[in-house]
């Protein structure tokens, strides 16, 4: 990620990475943000890869308009994570028109109007350098920590495959080295049409970007070159993988879920108990008695966490908490 000579002595003042180490003592850093959307108030963000691919490539798109930065992402198919660095009203301004065109996406192509309209969009204020490290490690770790099949490291909707990677081994693909360039499609290479059609957007005027398979690299929007310098070694970014626990971030204010089942798994389980109560997979179109119904059903069969249950039945976790 190309960031300018002043832009990056502010980010190195504002990220303490100047500051005198003393032990014991946390660095105060600046202008660093943790957004999130509660998994709990939708059913459903991202159906499909196409529809993770598409929310991967609108990241891409939308960053020149904000001046921030990303540090670290992920997107998941209930909510997503972002660690921000810049002004707080740019990070909220770039954190709710992601929402909104997110939105937009899914009522073209799946009909459902406005059905992002209203979710909770929440932040951190991260001051010190310790929590951004915390911070970092919590959103890269959100897959695994939710049951899905995927090291944090590997999981392809997040920037966790970015940090200290030896490029060109074959555990790591050449990403993006100036030889990769000349053989890899890049965004200047495509037809206005298949620019269109791979970042549904009209302007001719992004900068080029490497491509993997139509989707933008993500190393070409975030920056994890940031990441390892605050790191500084391996051996603390595997430290802090290792110790920040999801308790780390409730305890200022996170959205936290345990699951006892991988949400892929209960969804399918939610699918057969639907047809099994009401002679449809398709819980869309229950209504919130019916919704409850489900959800205790869900409960006491797998007994899975209440927020889980609570996520895939389209209901507020905080309004049936009691009721599960």
């Amino acid at each position: 990620m190309k960031i300018s000579d002043t832009k990056l002595n502010q980010i190195i003042s504002d990220l303490g990475f100047n500051a005198p180490f003393i032990k014991g003592n946390d660095i105060p850093v600046h202008n660093c943000w943790h957004f999130y959307t509660d998994g709990a108030a939708i059913d459903s963000i991202f159906y499909d890869d196409e529809d993770f691919h598409n929310g991967m490539n609108r990241i891409y798109v939308l960053l020149p308009q904000y001046d921030i930065i990303i540090l670290a992402l992920i997107l998941m198919d209930t909510h997503v994570h972002f660690i921000l660095y810049g002004r707080f009203e740019d990070c909220n301004r770039f954190m709710h028109e992601y929402i909104r065109r997110t939105s937009i996406y899914i009522s073209r192509k799946y009909g459902e109007r406005n059905k992002m309209n209203g979710i909770p969009i929440s932040h951190q204020d991260i001051d010190t350098d310790r929590y951004l490290k915390i911070a970092i490690c919590y959103v890269i770790k959100n897959a695994p920590a939710g049951g899905l099949p995927w090291l944090a490291c590997d999981y392809p909707w997040s920037s966790g495959a970015l940090y200290f990677r030896k490029r060109g081994w074959w555990t790591s693909p050449a990403w993006f080295t100036e030889s990769d360039r000349e053989d890899k499609e890049s965004i200047h290479q495509m037809s206005r049409i298949g620019r269109k059609k791979a970042l549904r957007t009209r302007n001719a005027e992004l900068e080029d970007a490497l491509l993997i398979e139509g989707m933008v690299f993500p190393g070409e929007y975030v920056a994890y070159e940031l990441v390892e310098k605050l790191f500084k070694t391996v051996k603390s970014f595997h430290y802090f993988m290792c110790i920040t626990k999801d308790s780390d971030i409730e305890s200022r204010g996170g959205t936290i879920s345990h699951l006892t089942l991988p949400i892929q798994e209960m969804r399918q389980h939610k699918k057969e108990v639907c047809r099994q109560l009401f002679g449809r997979e398709d819980s869309h179109s229950l209504d919130t008695g019916q919704r409850l119904r489900l959800a205790r059903t869900l409960k006491s069969r797998y007994n899975s966490s209440s927020k889980q249950i609570a996520r895939v039945c389209g209901l507020k976790y905080s309004e049936v908490k009691e009721l599960l």
